[in-house]
């Protein structure tokens, strides 16, 4: 069973990778890629001040993005 201190940053990079994918589609993509950055940005200060609530809040906003 993994924890959520392994897993957070492997579901980090996936949400990267995908939005390398919407990057790629261009001008229609451009909103989603811009969600994805938000929400990776949010993940990466809640990654950084440690805030376990934010992180866990962070966490089930990246497992939602496809």
């Amino acid at each position: 069973m993994s924890s959520v201190g392994e897993e957070f940053p492997k579901e980090q990079a996936r949400v990267r990778e995908i939005l390398g994918y919407y990057k790629e589609i261009g001008p229609p993509g451009m909103f989603g890629a811009i969600t994805i950055r938000q929400k990776l940005s949010r993940a990466d200060k809640a990654m950084a001040s440690g805030n376990i609530i934010a992180i866990l809040q962070s966490f089930e906003e990246l497992k939602a993005v496809k």
